[in-house]
Formats: C-alpha cells, structure tokens, sequence
C-alpha cells in the first residue's frame, strides 16, 4: 500500500534514494523495482531486518531491473547516516509524527538532498487524525505514538524553514479513515467481528484493488484521506521565505 505517488516524487531509474522510517520497506521496495540505489533507514532493528530480508528477496526474485541497488540502515532520522547533497529523493511517510525534534529531521533530509533534489513527506491529516485522538488515547499516548498533529500550512512552513521549497500535495487512503475510527471506538486492542470485516475489507481491495473501491477512494480522498502528502525541491539558491506562502486551504488539510 503506497502512500507517495511516485510520478510527483519524480524518481527515474538509476536515482539515490533514502526511505526514511521505512518500517517494512514498502515504499523501498517500489523504489527498488524501478531501479532506483535504495536506502531503507530506521530506528526499529525488526523493522530493518524485515526490510533487508524483502528487498533481498525481490532481488532474488530477479524484481529488480539491472543497475539498481538496495540496503537498509538502523539510523535517527536527526543525524542522517550519509554525506551532504548526496542523494536525489527522499521519502518520510508517516514518521515526522514521532519524532519529538521535527526540524531537526526536517533540517537533515535538506542537508542530504543533492541541489534540484526532491522529498516526499506523509503525515496523518489533521481531521481524521483529529477524530482518533478524541476517540482513544491508546491510539496515540504510547512509547513511540504520535506525538503531534499537523496541519498542512504548519508542515509546508517547516519545510520553507528547512530550505526547501513546497510544489504539490494530495491526500491518501480515504478507506482507512473510517476503518482507524471504528478501532479507536471500540478500542485500539479489541478484535471484534467489525473490525474483522473491515480489516477484510482493506486486505481485498490491497489484493484485488477493484475498479469499485479505487474509484470511491479516489473520490473521497480529498474530502476523508487518512494522510496528507507534501512534496518539495531542494533549489540551487536557497528560497526567500515570503515567496512561498502555502494555499489558504492547506490549514484544513
């Protein structure tokens, strides 16, 4: 289930790539199958070992085109384990949430972004995320949980701090909106019959990925995506910040 559209995130064959918060390396594994040089960073040891255990499978597979690579990396997305300026696009899907130092983070994908660079960002948009915390503190108040909501115009403003400048956003997973919801009313660790079906639900449409479902998530996207996605470029001169306002409506995003 990929979050990141990666004809916005522009990412051609041969390109370097850092999957920051990988978790279990899905978007990685997109990357890697389009040959890009993947890098898989995250702080969990399982979640690197699950991902080094895929990506070599997918290779094995013989899923990877000729010229790509792929390696993971246990790392603290605020002090990056590669050089300045030396990878072309960057993915943080669904991690800055964590992160209690954000700028930081922020400030390092702009430090290992080469100049006309790109990075893909995900966090859980403001309503529905909203909506959970009012249902359920388990959702959110654990080691390791979500730590803040954004808004889109706070997560554009950081990033113009961090240097980088703002082009296009969008929304994701409308379906799983109501899914999260129905967890965090009935209770975050319970399995009850409707969150089975539900969960049925989400892993057909992941399989067979209907024309019925696609359709409906596509359209209720804008109104109930579970993420907001923002992508941004790492220019050659740094951006004035009053050039860059975000769009009033970013605020409810």
């Amino acid at each position: 289930m990929l979050t990141v559209d990666y004809d916005l995130l522009d990412l051609r064959p041969g390109m370097r790539l850092l999957d920051l918060g990988c978790g279990e390396g899905r978007h990685a594994f997109e990357a890697y199958r389009r040959g890009a040089s993947v890098l898989a960073v995250d702080w969990g040891r399982q979640e690197v070992a699950t991902t080094a255990e895929w990506l070599g499978a997918i290779a094995a597979a013989g899923e990877a085109p000729a010229g790509a690579s792929a390696g993971t990396a246990r790392g603290d997305l605020r002090a990056l384990p590669v050089p300045d300026a030396s990878v072309d696009r960057v993915i943080a899907s669904e991690v800055l949430e964590h992160i209690p130092d954000d700028r930081t983070a922020l400030a390092e994908i702009a430090r290992v972004l080469r100049p006309g660079g790109r990075v893909a960002i995900s966090v859980p948009r403001y309503g529905p995320e909203r909506i959970c915390w009012a249902l359920s503190d388990d959702y959110h108040a654990n080691e390791g949980g979500h730590i803040r909501i954004y808004r889109g115009d706070q997560l554009w403003e950081r990033l113009v701090g961090a240097g980088l400048q703002p082009t296009d956003t969008h929304h994701a997973h409308a379906l799983h909106a109501p899914f999260w919801w129905l967890k965090c009313a009935v209770g975050v660790d319970r399995d009850t019959p409707a969150v089975r079906a539900y969960h049925r639900l989400l892993v057909w449409d992941l399989v067979r990925r209907p024309w019925l479902t696609r359709t409906a998530e596509r359209l209720l996207d804008p109104v109930l995506g579970k993420s907001f996605v923002i992508y941004a470029d790492k220019p050659a001169v740094r951006v004035d910040d009053a050039a860059t306002e975000p769009a009033g409506d970013l605020a409810r995003a």
